[in-house]
């Protein structure tokens, strides 16, 4: 299980363990709804620019998210 707290994530940097459209790293570049709670987090493919819209603790589950870029 991934450490994540919530208030280091924006620009924390990611792995996908198994690749998503080719593609592996991202970057978080935003935190939707922080009120609510379960907030958001956008992802960006750093290759593609192309962005992922998902709940943050998603990325506590180290079989599909690894911290860092791997």
């Amino acid at each position: 299980m991934n450490r994540v707290q919530k208030n280091k994530l924006k620009l924390s940097k990611w792995t996908a363990v198994e690749s998503i459209d080719k593609e592996k790293h991202f970057i978080v570049t935003d935190l939707l709804d922080e009120e609510s709670a379960i907030p958001s987090v956008v992802l960006e493919a750093i290759y593609s620019k192309r962005a992922l819209i998902f709940p943050w603790t998603e990325l506590k589950d180290d079989s599909v998210w690894r911290h860092g870029w791997r």
